[in-house]
């Protein structure tokens, strides 16, 4: 991904959490020289912020998503916090690829926008698809879908993901764009995300401007 896109798409995803009145922490406007001796904090050593993807297909309306992780524990031994919440936007058709985590539980919600789509299968002993049915608690409620079945959730609903599920999501076509929340046991993307077909979870970027704001990528070079 060029900087120039991930800059642009910042701004305007920045607009849309405005329009749907969701906050941001303070040091998600830190400019990057604002980062400079900052490695010490929770925020760089548990990779809060901003983060975009194209799981290096290089076709970020097709395939990707964009991500703030807003607050995030980790697994060392003795660290007190045991859970991670992150906002997400799902644009129309953009698919997040099919992956389970080995570790993290997570509640996948829809907080305002379009609808989200979410296709589901078990995995089996060998992590391939399943052919079984799925069953899941859409807002504490279970539900059970064909393998490969969807759910779709509204403005407001939630969907609980067990380890080991497969899902992948993408936003409803002619609903617009997807506000979503992601509430979980500890989050470590570096090495908890199987996807079905591998793929790098962080995109290579090409440095053809400056950073508007970091991405979690970018902390080691700039703190």
């Amino acid at each position: 991904m060029k900087r120039s896109e991930i800059n642009a798409l910042i701004k305007d995803t920045k607009i849309f959490f405005d329009a749907l009145g969701f906050r941001l922490p303070r040091w998600a406007e830190w400019k990057p020289a604002e980062w400079k001796g900052k490695g010490g904090l929770e925020v760089v050593q548990n990779m809060l912020g901003w983060d975009i993807t194209d799981y290096g297909a290089g076709d970020f309306e097709k395939k990707g998503l964009i991500l703030f992780t807003i607050r995030n524990g980790n697994h060392a031994a003795g660290h007190p916090k045991r859970y991670a919440e992150k906002i997400m936007v799902v644009r129309e058709g953009q698919v997040c690829p099919m992956h389970f985590h080995w570790s993290k539980t997570e509640d996948i919600i829809n907080r305002g926008g379009g609808n989200l789509v979410i296709e589901l299968y078990n995995s089996d002993k060998d992590e391939q698809l399943a052919d079984t049915p799925v069953t899941v608690l859409i807002d504490g409620i279970p539900q059970t879908v064909p393998a490969g079945g969807t759910v779709i959730l509204e403005p407001g609903e939630s969907i609980f993901l067990p380890q080991g599920m497969y899902h992948r999501f993408y936003g409803q076509q002619g609903r617009g764009k997807v506000l979503v929340g992601e509430v979980s046991s500890v989050n470590d993307d570096n090495t908890d995300n199987r996807f079905l077909h591998s793929m790098p979870r962080f995109p290579q970027i090409e440095e053809d401007e400056e950073p508007v704001h970091l991405l979690v990528t970018d902390y080691p070079a700039w703190v």
